[in-house]
């Protein structure tokens, strides 16, 4: 019998979890466990919008894999032994593998200002998206952070909520990686929604308050989108990891020092010719199903393929009747081609579609989860 544990059930995670179920679902020797702190899928891309207080799907890991192949295990990871190959849990249970599949992913990196962690929501996970949006209600919102997350928090709550005063600070401008049109575009949806643009360096995260490099802030509610961090479980666990403690992969996504573990998502530093990828849902799921289809290979005595992977796009809501989407190349260097408006948002509704419905395809249907190995510029 041959044991995978996968780590965590997010994108990247629960891709590795169905695609490699339906792989080896007519075996008898693989046993498949998947362990997540609860039984909620987190439709992360949609966080912004529960902390408005818009329902959002209550999507359950349980009903999902019901009779398939797939152990489900809830709790925290609190330790790894790469070398004895076990997995320890909050409750002092000890999970051996053969195999591990490591998706712990990311989370908002409250660590590194001070005052953030103690002060400041965050979308790592619903409960904290439900807890801002019972919060919201008259005063001023600063929303920390001016990338894609930054940028839809700030235009859904705007828009959500116009009695308020929203505030939108971040080191570089909004859309600074985007073409001049599209800028301009995302630029005059900040100005229609009212929401005010501070370019400027957080320094303090205060009760009612936030201290900048050169002013003060006055804020009744505080929203943290600026970098994210992952679990030091990895470093502590002996995997070799990069500066900011995700694990180095090999081409084909195993860890460099440890070979049976498989790392993807946002903790896994996947270099590509242009570089090493970021976290996103584009690039994490591919991740997961290649992982899966990797060890599918080693169970028939293959070897793994390289991992190849594009960036395609990138696409930003502004409230729920406005977007853009930049269009890029490979290494995430914007095209000259974008979408705004409602051809923009009719866009990424399409491509950022729950997932749900394709995990349970792969669960059930083989030849669906050959269709997917090899990488690529998948960007459901």
């Amino acid at each position: 019998m041959t044991d995978i544990v996968i780590l965590g059930a997010g994108y990247a995670g629960l891709a590795a979890a169905t695609n490699l179920a339906g792989r080896v679902r007519r075996r008898d020797d693989v046993r498949l466990t998947l362990v997540n702190a609860g039984d909620r899928f987190t439709e992360r891309l949609r966080l912004h919008s529960t902390g408005t207080g818009r329902p959002t799907a209550d999507l359950r890991l349980s009903g999902l894999l019901a009779g398939t192949n797939v152990r489900l295990e809830y709790g925290w990871v609190t330790a790894v032994d790469a070398d004895a190959r076990t997995v320890r849990l909050d409750d002092a249970r000890d999970l051996p593998f053969d195999t591990l599949i490591y998706a712990l992913g990311s989370t908002a990196d409250t660590a590194s200002t001070p005052g953030a962690a103690e002060h400041a929501y965050t979308f790592d996970d619903f409960h904290g998206a439900e807890a801002l949006a019972a919060r919201l209600g008259r005063g001023t919102v600063v929303v920390c952070g001016s990338g894609l997350t930054g940028v839809e928090a700030a235009t859904e709550i705007a828009e959500r909520h116009p009695d308020l005063a929203v505030h939108l600070v971040g080191r570089d401008a909004p859309g600074a990686f985007m073409t001049a049109g599209a800028r301009d575009h995302l630029r005059a949806a900040l100005d229609r929604l009212g929401v005010r643009v501070r370019t400027a360096e957080i320094r303090k995260v205060l009760p009612g308050a936030m201290e900048l490099t050169d002013s003060r802030l006055e804020a009744d509610v505080v929203v943290w989108t600026a970098g994210t961090r992952v679990p030091p479980l990895a470093a502590a666990a002996g995997l070799t990891v990069d500066g900011r403690g995700r694990i180095v992969t090999d081409p084909t996504l195993r860890s460099v020092s440890h070979p049976h573990v498989y790392a993807v998502g946002d903790a896994s530093a996947v270099r590509q010719g242009f570089g090493t990828l970021h976290g996103t849902c584009q690039s994490g799921m591919p991740t997961g199903v290649h992982a899966a289809a990797s060890i599918a290979r080693e169970l028939d005595g293959k070897q793994p393929r390289p991992f190849r992977f594009g960036y395609y796009h990138r696409p930003v809501s502004l409230g729920r009747g406005d977007a853009v989407v930049q269009f890029t190349r490979p290494d995430d260097s914007p095209r000259r081609a974008y979408l705004t408006g409602r051809a923009a948002v009719w866009y990424k509704e399409t491509v950022t579609a729950s997932p749900w419905p394709t995990y349970a395809r792969m669960l059930k249907l083989p030849a669906l989860a050959s269709w997917w190995p090899r990488g690529g510029r998948y960007t459901r």
